[in-house]
């Protein structure tokens, strides 16, 4: 198992495929098997056959010789005995017949009457001892085999009776044939090459063989069976030393028995064309799954990196879902689109965390942001009420002192330095009474009637205020108005705020030195709100102070310069008409002092004109 495990699907299918064709090449060896056996089979029984046939050819033969027999006997030499005549008779048998060695006609007593021989053969090389056998059975004979006198070949004679006109046995008529010039009559059986041809008698001596006939006649082989029509064919390694199937058939003319032995190579040449073509079928079925798994390794080794490459792009943070692609099969078709499915899912899930968060985190700010303003209005809450005391308290001495001044002042004989000094105390006094109308304000938050205002009316007033001062300051102020809307709220109270934005850029500006001052106020929408900003090129607030510009009483101008009212008195101003205020760093690397009020929706009647004039009557 662990195996597979470290195989790619390639190597997998590889080996499935060698697991596959193992069943396979063992089928087909039990096959060959099966088919050498009945080849095997088929050449025992062709060998059976062609002993029958060889056999069959042989009394064919023999009969023939019988058929030239009877005619000679019909012969009026023969039948006579008439040396003279019979003489030319039997030369011109010879001359028909190549395996006759020689003719002989003799007297029941065995007294030859006349001769002829082959040439390869001598005369009086023919044995009677035939002779009697036909004499006293009246019928033909074959004669035992025995060697001929001058030739040295294995001979039999054929013996028939020689009958005189009234029927007697006259004499005997013997026709000698050489063995081993048999297999010119085997000669015509179709056998297959290395095939053997052998005649033996019931003893099993060899009297003829279709090869090597001289080396193996007079040899001695296995007795055959009595029932040979029976016997089974066998297989044997022979006196040559091939290994053959041999069959017997029985000569019925003559006491003999024929075996027909035909090579087992045979089985082996006549299985190699198929066995050749079994290899070549599995060699190509094997090198077809072989293609066909490679093919399929490829296709799934590329589906399969595809969706491996979109896990780990899944898994890296991109959950877009992979491009569909043609697919091999309907189940990597249906793993695609369950993958893609499942993309998209996790990317919706993951957009709607995402959305779920970004509300947890709005509502954290907006949550934060109301326990600052609740802690913020807490604290103005108390440093109102300890402002408007002290207010109370302090406003009633400076009009004392300031009604006092006044009289001095108008005394005739006040001098110069009198004079100096008393304008100096009201001057003092009226910084005085500024900044306690200012702590008034800021504590008591009282508002004029608000209405809809024109930021760009706000802003118009502030320049008039504060043109001739900025000039003087040689500072230059541009303006950019690209909203038209109007908000709710009260014109005085606006141009406060944008007034103080003004002062405290102009005061950043000449506190930094900057060679050319620049303050920009500008007008736009932000949405459904309109936004009043007011950047300058001064130094800018540091981030430590950032956190604490809009509480009371803070300031970074020097003594005498500031109240640390401003500010917040304006967040109050801003924020209770629900809008927003802030300060940012500016890409001029000052300060950018900002806020936003709801745009007038003109449809609400809260803002019409004759609706407001109606409700004042």
């Amino acid at each position: 198992m662990k195996f597979l495990e470290r195989q790619t699907i390639g190597g997998q299918l590889a080996t499935a495929i060698c697991v596959l064709l193992v069943p396979l090449i063992a089928a087909v060896l039990w096959s060959a098997s099966r088919t050498r056996l009945e080849r095997q089979h088929e050449v025992q029984q062709m060998a059976a056959s062609v002993a029958g046939a060889s056999a069959a050819h042989l009394e064919r033969y023999i009969a023939g010789l019988d058929t030239i027999a009877a005619a000679a006997l019909q012969h009026p030499a023969v039948m006579s005995l008439d040396p003279g005549c019979c003489q030319p008779l039997f030369t011109q048998l010879l001359e028909r017949e190549p395996l006759l060695t020689g003719v002989v006609l003799t007297l029941p007593d065995g007294t030859l009457r006349a001769a002829a021989a082959a040439p390869s053969a001598a005369n009086g090389q023919t044995s009677r001892a035939w002779v009697g056998k036909v004499t006293s059975t009246g019928q033909p004979v074959i004669s035992e085999w025995y060697k001929g006198q001058a030739s040295g070949k294995p001979i039999v004679t054929l013996g028939y009776p020689v009958r005189a006109a009234d029927g007697v046995i006259a004499g005997a008529l013997g026709l000698s044939v050489d063995l081993s010039r048999l297999d010119r009559v085997f000669a015509e059986v179709p056998l297959p090459a290395g095939s053997v041809i052998t005649l033996i008698d019931r003893s099993g001596l060899v009297l003829a063989r279709s090869v090597d006939a001289e080396r193996f006649i007079g040899t001695t082989v296995a007795t055959p069976p009595a029932d040979v029509a029976s016997a089974a064919p066998t297989i044997s390694v022979e006196s040559d030393g091939v290994e053959r199937i041999s069959a017997l058939a029985s000569v019925r003319r003559g006491p003999w028995v024929l075996s027909v032995a035909i090579p087992r190579n045979v089985v082996v040449e006549s299985l190699f064309p198929l066995w050749r073509r079994n290899v070549m079928i599995i060699g190509g079925a094997a090198l077809a799954l072989l293609a066909l798994g490679v093919l399929i390794a490829r296709q799934t080794s590329l589906q399969l990196n595809r969706l491996r490459s979109a896990a780990e792009q899944i898994a890296d943070g991109n959950l877009s879902p992979p491009a569909r692609i043609p697919s091999p099969n309907r189940e990597f078709s249906q793993l695609q689109e369950a993958f893609i499915q499942m993309a998209r899912n996790l990317r919706d899930t993951r957009d709607a965390l995402d959305r779920q968060v970004e509300q947890e985190r709005k509502m954290n700010e907006a949550l934060h942001s109301l326990e600052r303003q609740v802690v913020r209005q807490e604290r103005l809450a108390a440093v109102g009420v300890l402002v408007s005391g002290v207010a109370h308290e302090l406003n009633n001495p400076l009009q004392a002192i300031l009604g006092t001044a006044e009289l001095l002042e108008r005394q005739p004989e006040m001098s110069a330095e009198a004079l100096e000094e008393i304008s100096m105390l009201k001057t003092q006094s009226g910084r005085a009474r500024e900044i306690i109308r200012n702590l008034s304000r800021f504590s008591s938050q009282q508002t004029g009637t608000p209405s809809a205002i024109d930021l760009r009316d706000v802003v118009a007033e502030v320049v008039q205020l504060r043109r001739r001062d900025l000039d003087t300051s040689g500072i230059v102020l541009d303006l950019e108005m690209t909203s038209s809307r109007k908000v709710h709220a009260n014109f005085t109270e606006l141009e406060q705020v944008s007034l103080n934005f003004v002062i405290n850029a102009q005061q950043s500006i000449e506190s930094s030195r900057a060679e050319r001052g620049r303050i920009l106020v500008r007008v736009s929408d932000a949405g459904r709100r309109v936004r009043l900003e007011v950047l300058d090129n001064g130094a800018g607030v540091e981030p430590v102070d950032e956190p604490k510009l809009f509480q009371p009483f803070f300031t970074t101008k020097p003594v005498g310069k500031g109240t640390g009212l401003g500010l917040s008195v304006s967040y109050g101003i801003i924020d209770s008409y629900g809008g927003t205020i802030g300060y940012f760093r500016n890409e001029w690397g000052g300060a950018t002092f900002f806020f936003e009020l709801p745009a007038v929706d003109p449809g609400d009647p809260r803002h019409d004109p004759a609706a407001v004039l109606q409700r004042s009557v």
